[in-house]
């Protein structure tokens, strides 16, 4: 069954014979706009545009669903109109062969591959193809359709662009020997209709030429500089002027080209393969894509690419040079008319008009607003122009389709790295420290390329122990780039620049932050509302994560912490936040809720170890207090013993904080010492209960028995008590009382503990030990996971099961292996 949008809506059955298609205005407007992107999710709100504007009805999404039913009833078996959170999505037999305008731009696109490979019989013929799909105007009859004027311009402009590409391809094989005047006769009409596009009145002078026509092929060229000098002010390109030029000299015309090139890049495309071929579809499907990113991420290298890869003509606008931090309108549309060779600005939308063209618009940010109000009036008035622009903010305009380009992924960032590295270290191959470098650069291309630079005087262990001074170490890059792009420094800088005086005073308090911050942490802790986050986030200085936290790059927290003054009220209201998220997950660890609490430290433990470095020594022990059952449970304490021993330099005890102190102690994983034995004082000196429930186990784990310890009245605490009082008594009982406790309380490690304590004394252990296994797997315990791998292997051996002994001592090497643990 075939679908035909290239002239009048049509259905084809497989032997030819036609299907009705669907009936009513919107129905087959929905269809249409459907089988543009068949087989793909359209999201809600693009389907209520495309079908009601900017005047959709009450109740839209209800209206556009009711809509869908009338469709469905009326599509012919096999085809459907599925539903999902995303959108809806048209499903037909094989889009790429069922749609003709999916197949018109497959076709057509592989035609302008293989002509650029040197291939122009099979470019003409695959060219030949696509344009023999087109019946008449596309969308002819749903036109009336919001979405169709823009889609269908944008396939005029493809079927233009086509018919270029085959009549260059046709030029070239005509060449070698044939008869060029069906060429010709077929380039009349185009040529009537676009009587300014340089490029195809180019081909038929050629055309008139190879035929022995050069009086009209000069002709030609004399009605095209008229009109071009008349109407636009502008003399022909020097494309057009050369063929003229060949014309005359009565020899071959040159190679036909679609314009001006682009700047050739210098070195080799690395990566970003996702999002090459993500953008390339945008911009093919939509009038305005933007990308957008932080300085640095290799914006403008990714739209050449993408360019250069597409057929038609494509004029690249650098931005970059207007106006410092606030170029005027009438600069930015200077630009514009220069890229497209145009005398004075306010001949745009004249050189436009009628015109399909592609313009990579280059470095928006600091123009963002009059680059946004002339693309929209330009893309209002020209149909035929698409724009594909990049930026450190989005334009703002309504139909624009956003890209953003962050991070390169690790394996493209090491490959990156060492590409660059080769060329000013021949024979360089790689080092073992390549890949931390690059992650503590953000994978950023830039920051990666400026590292690998360096190379000539510094080794890798050098720059990856100087990431801390990464802005002097990366002072030094490319001398002909623009001197925002020279240093890392100066890429930030001009980011910083760009910002209001509110928004750059919430980005230096957002350098507080270690691995980012949820909405309420950033307004606790910076006493900022939703406005100057957003406007950050909007100019690519922070990031949203799919979890929905903020999060500055490394680089641009770096620059940031500068910035932030000595005492500013953010430093203390960061440790006093996590602190109080610490003592508030601190009960929460010990009951039903201890996976989801235990997930919510996970997200913040970049941030609960850096709120150790700000406070009071004496708020420090509390929070290591706080935090200790935590790191026991996920096995960190060798992760944050460090800072926690620099917290101990700087405490003066008191018998008031002698518990947090002890606890401070067993977190920087001391067993000896003067700290020690001071701590034991404390605890032994103690009259009351103890106030973390975990003290007494983790003293009696890490260095010893205690005596005379008070352990609290809590249920936890109880069956804790229970667990030791069983192992020292080697009471089943006790194991058994300790195990409804903890049940009781849902607390899955107390579970476990007392599941492996009873396991002991039963006829048939291997069931205790499986569960008790679940359960410290699901807390993530690699130490407690390893133990009782090993020792559920002792049981099956001593059983005779020889094979599921040795899957468990496997099963536990590799845990210990990858949680670092001694195999």
């Amino acid at each position: 069954m075939i679908f035909r949008l290239l002239g009048p809506l049509a259905v084809t059955g497989v032997d030819g014979a036609p299907v009705p298609a669907p009936g009513g205005p919107k129905v087959r407007a929905l269809l249409a706009r459907l089988l543009l992107d068949a087989g793909r999710t359209v999201p809600v709100e693009r389907l209520v545009d495309g079908l009601y504007g900017d005047e959709p009805p009450a109740g839209a999404p209800g209206a556009l669903q009711a809509q869908v039913s009338r469709l469905r009833r009326a599509l012919p078996p096999g085809v459907t109109v599925a539903f999902s959170p995303a959108g809806y999505r048209l499903t037909v037999g094989d889009p790429a062969t069922d749609v003709d305008v999916l197949r018109f731009e497959a076709l057509a696109r592989d035609g302008a591959r293989a002509g650029a490979a040197g291939d122009p019989g099979r470019a003409a013929g695959l060219l030949r193809e696509a344009l023999g799909l087109w019946r008449g105007p596309a969308l002819a009859d749903v036109r009336d359709a919001p979405f169709a004027a823009g889609q269908a311009a944008r396939l005029d402009a493809l079927r233009l662009d086509a018919v270029e590409e085959w009549a260059a391809a046709e030029l070239a094989v005509l060449a070698v020997g044939g008869d060029p005047t069906a060429l010709v006769r077929e380039l009349e009409e185009p040529a009537r209709e676009q009587p300014l596009r340089e490029r195809l009145r180019g081909l038929q002078m050629r055309a008139l030429a190879a035929a022995g026509r050069q009086a009209e092929a000069l002709a030609v060229y004399e009605e095209v500089r008229a009109a071009l000098a008349e109407e636009l002010g502008a003399d022909p390109s020097p494309e057009l002027s050369a063929v003229h030029l060949e014309v005359l000299r009565g020899g071959p015309a040159v190679p036909d080209r679609a314009g001006p090139p682009l700047p050739a890049p210098l070195t080799d495309f690395v990566g970003r393969e996702r999002e090459r071929e993500r953008l390339a579809s945008l911009v093919a499907a939509t009038r305005l894509v933007t990308l957008v990113g932080p300085g640095g991420a290799g914006k403008t290298r990714l739209a050449l690419e993408v360019g250069a890869g597409l057929p038609g003509e494509v004029r690249f606008v650098d931005l970059g040079a207007v106006g410092g931090t606030g170029g005027s309108s009438t600069e930015v549309a200077e630009a514009f008319a220069a890229a497209l060779g145009v005398r004075g600005a306010t001949r745009l939308e004249t050189a436009l008009a009628g015109r399909p063209v592609l313009l990579i618009v280059d470095n928006c940010e600091h123009v963002v607003a009059e680059t946004a109000l002339l693309a929209r009036r330009l893309l209002a008035a020209c149909p035929g122009l698409r724009m594909l622009t990049t930026s450190r903010e989005a334009l703002g305009i309504t139909g624009e389709s956003l890209v953003p380009l962050g991070a390169l992924a690790p394996d493209a960032a090491e490959e990156l790295f060492v590409r660059r590295a080769a060329a000013v270290r021949p024979g360089f191959t790689g080092h073992t420290r390549v890949a931390e470098l690059c992650a503590g650069l953000d994978g950023l291309p830039l920051a990666v390329e400026l590292a690998a630079a360096r190379l000539r005087t510094l080794s890798v262990e050098e720059l990856a122990d100087g990431l801390g001074e990464r802005f002097e170490l990366l002072s030094r890059g490319d001398r002909t780039a623009p001197e925002r792009h020279r240093t890392l420094r100066a890429v930030v800088e001009w980011s910083w620049s760009l910002l209001e005086p509110d928004e750059r005073e919430l980005a230096a308090r957002l350098s507080v932050f270690r691995g980012g911050a949820t909405a309420e942490a950033v307004a606790r802790v910076c006493g900022a509302g939703a406005g100057p986050l957003a406007s950050l986030v909007e100019k690519s200085l922070v990031e949203v994560r799919d979890d929905g936290r903020y999060r500055m790059l490394e680089t641009i927290r770096a620059y940031a912490a500068e910035r932030l003054p000595d005492g500013d009220p953010a430093i203390a209201a960061h440790h006093a936040y996590y602190r109080e998220l610490a003592e508030a997950a601190d009960p929460e660890l010990r009951g039903p809720a201890q996976l989801e609490w235990l997930a919510r430290l996970d997200a913040e433990d970049a941030n609960l170890r850096a709120a150790l470095r700000r406070g009071t020594p004496e708020d420090g022990l509390r929070l290591v207090a706080a935090l200790s059952p935590y790191w026991w449970l996920r096995g960190l304490r060798g992760r944050v013993a460090a800072p926690v021993a620099e917290l101990l330099d700087r405490v003066e005890p008191t018998e008031e904080l002698g518990e947090e102190y002890a606890l401070c102690v067993l977190a920087a994983g001391l067993r000896e010492g003067e700290h020690v034995d001071r701590a034991r004082e404390f605890l032994v000196a103690r009259t009351a209960p103890l106030g973390q429930p975990y003290t007494a186990f983790l003293w009696s784990t890490s260095i010893g028995p205690l005596e005379g310890l008070r352990m609290g009245d809590d249920p936890w605490s109880r069956a804790l008590g229970q667990v030791g009082h069983a192992h020292l008594t080697s009471s089943e009982a006790l194991f058994s009382q300790a195990l409804a406790g903890f049940r009781a309380l849902g607390e899955r490690w107390g579970t476990a503990t007392a599941l492996e304590g009873l396991a002991a004394h039963s006829a048939d252990p291997l069931p205790l030990l499986a569960e008790a296994l679940d359960l410290f797997e699901s807390l993530g315990v690699a130490e407690d996971v390893v133990d009782l791998l090993r020792r559920r292997a002792a049981v099956h051996e001593a059983a005779g099961d020889v094979a599921a002994a040795a899957a468990d001592r496997a099963r536990a090497t590799d845990t210990a292996r990858r949680a670092g643990l001694p195999t």
